[in-house]
């Protein structure tokens, strides 16, 4: 069945229509509400203060105290790209704040689960308790973990984004902006975000103690091309905050100035640093971080993102590579037999309102990805479950909702309804993940759909694909092109411009194995190259259909021209 289409309203902002902008471009920041221009302004003066931040003071008393003994302190980061840049940029961070001792523990997704585990911290102190230990990432619903740390005698900082449970954890100090009561402004920091704040806010604290009398202060915004890196990867909604992080982020490695094992992964990634956006960190860069995560050790990810030496980067660059073809393998294979399994549900009716999908031999960490393309093949909220270890009696799910439908809440009240059902969960609303004992999968794939047969509109399981409108056809051109990928960064909450229209099929052929490669005449009969990647599903499209499009810049042996980038189209 094809997407119902969708054009997003355009508001009436004179300040934007009277600008020297593109008005395509004034129309698209219209429709996503920006509504003056300094909305507009990415520098980084433009973002929001530290000091405004909960948390930070008891969070600085403790890394400083930690700095000033020559204290041993531990990052424990987590095994996504927002988890690892995040470690990477506590690790690099405090030691140019004067941190001598200070190394980084990533758990492993198998052996011991999501977060600050007791048996993560077993494993840590068997290997040496350290002073301070310092969670990134994770750590706000991590109570047993944290206790069990407190018990080894380590004090505990946690830095999490996450939605907090209703009982924190016994942590030293807790600096998250989505704390109850928490005055920080945006609460779309990525993992990564919240330990840039927590860097800057700590050097602040060590400029007033007259650390940098006569001497230069360590400088942070290297860092940002990290923090970018996370923040696009971890989907967070792209606020102004978090706008001007990216935007900081990407101006450095377009400048030349990436760290070792960024410019690594953009060179074995084949992107050129110089045009690097947004979007490639979301679908290129992170992809490949994520991979050591999800298939072998994040450890690996790390690595290369702390690395100082482009030999030594590029090593496990080329490894996280070779890590991700194979995880794009699995996840093939994976999504086929979950797909089968949506054609099975079909045959029998109507599709329920929340969809629970497991096979014995899935593996864990490719569910998250799994229950994305089959949301988005489904357009409901989708869990995908897999063993949490080999031979053991515990599920792990992985689950990715649509917009009207919150995750987190959903289950949250499950959780309620039937307590003991659900071992432990944690998330957002757009993405959450949960574990259940193995004979409870039947019980649990009923009863969150019964709940959400209650609690869900079905109006927003219609499927819908959101456009910008159409363009004249002399809008079509390289100018616009560049204008769209000059005016980013686009992402989560502020997306991509798109625009649809009536085109001609003039020729159209089959390329690699999935991919439609089209030539399109528009209503004026100008021809525009364009290209469909993973549309072909055994015809080709021919005569007149709806087109929704990019306009992208696309660069051959030097030459520049305007390319159309098809989201999806279907017969006029």
């Amino acid at each position: 069945m094809n997407p119902r289409l969708r054009r997003r309203e355009v508001p009436n902002v004179p300040l934007l229509a009277e600008s020297s902008l593109h008005p395509v471009l004034a129309r698209i920041y219209a429709a996503r509400g920006v509504v003056s221009r300094d909305q507009l302004d990415l520098r980084l003066a433009r973002m929001l203060a530290p000091a405004q931040l909960g948390g930070l003071d008891a969070a600085c008393a403790l890394l400083r105290d930690a700095i000033e003994r020559d204290a041993r302190i531990l990052i424990v980061g987590d095994f996504d790209c927002d988890g690892a840049t995040g470690a990477a940029v506590a690790y690099r961070g405090l030691r140019m704040l004067g941190a001598r001792h200070v190394d980084v523990r990533v758990p492993n997704r198998a052996i011991h689960g999501y977060g600050l585990t007791t048996t993560l911290v077993a494993d840590i102190v068997a290997a040496g308790a350290p002073d301070l230990l310092v969670t990134v990432d994770s750590g706000i619903a991590c109570l047993p973990g944290v206790l069990a740390a407190k018990q080894a005698g380590c004090r505990v900082l946690v830095t999490d984004h996450h939605l907090p449970p209703d009982v924190l954890p016994a942590a030293d100090a807790i600096v998250n902006p989505n704390l109850r009561g928490d005055g920080f402004p945006s609460k779309m920091l990525a993992g990564v975000g919240v330990m840039f704040y927590l860097l800057l806010a700590l050097r602040a604290c060590l400029r007033e103690a007259g650390a940098y009398v006569g001497r230069s202060e360590p400088d942070l915004s290297t860092l940002l091309d990290l923090v970018a890196l996370g923040t696009v990867a971890d989907l967070v909604p792209l606020d102004h905050n978090n706008r001007v992080l990216v935007a900081a982020g990407l101006k450095r490695i377009r400048g030349g100035h990436a760290n070792a094992g960024i410019a690594a992964l953009i060179d074995v990634s084949k992107r050129r640093a110089a045009a690097l956006t947004a979007t490639d960190l979301g679908f290129s860069i992170g992809p490949r971080v994520n991979a050591a995560g999800r298939l072998e050790d994040m450890r690996v990810g790390v690595e290369c993102l702390c690395s100082d030496d482009p030999l030594a980067a590029h090593a496990l660059a080329t490894r996280l590579d070779a890590i991700n073809v194979e995880r794009r393998g699995v996840q093939q294979d994976m999504v086929d037999q979950a797909e089968a399994a949506v054609a099975h549900l079909q045959l029998d009716g109507d599709l329920p309102p929340v969809l629970c999908l497991h096979e014995p031999d899935w593996h864990a960490g490719v569910i998250g990805l799994v229950a994305s393309k089959i949301k988005e093949r489904v357009h409901r909220p989708v869990f995908a479950f897999a063993a949490a270890g080999e031979g053991s009696s515990e599920l792990k799910a992985s689950a990715r909702s649509v917009p009207g439908v919150h995750l987190r809440d959903l289950i949250a009240e499950l959780d309620m309804r039937e307590p003991g059902l659900i071992l432990r969960f944690g998330g957002h609303a757009m993405a959450a993940g949960l574990s259940l004992d193995i004979a409870q999968f039947d019980r649990f794939r009923a009863a969150i759909a019964a709940l959400a047969a209650e609690r869900v509109d079905p109006a927003v399981l219609a499927a819908e694909i959101w456009s910008d409108g159409e363009l004249n056809n002399c809008d079509i051109d390289l100018s616009l092109a560049e204008s769209l990928c000059d005016g980013g960064p686009w992402g989560q909450a502020f997306p991509e411009p798109q625009f649809d229209g009536e085109f001609v099929v003039v020729a159209a052929r089959v390329v690699g194995e999935r991919h439609v490669a089209m030539r399109l005449a528009d209503r004026a009969g100008v021809e525009h190259e364009a290209i469909a990647f993973g549309a072909y599903t055994g015809t080709l499209p021919a005569g007149r259909v709806v087109v929704v499009f990019q306009p992208i810049v696309d660069e051959w042996r030097g030459e520049r021209r305007v390319k159309l980038l098809v989201r999806h189209f279907c017969p006029a």
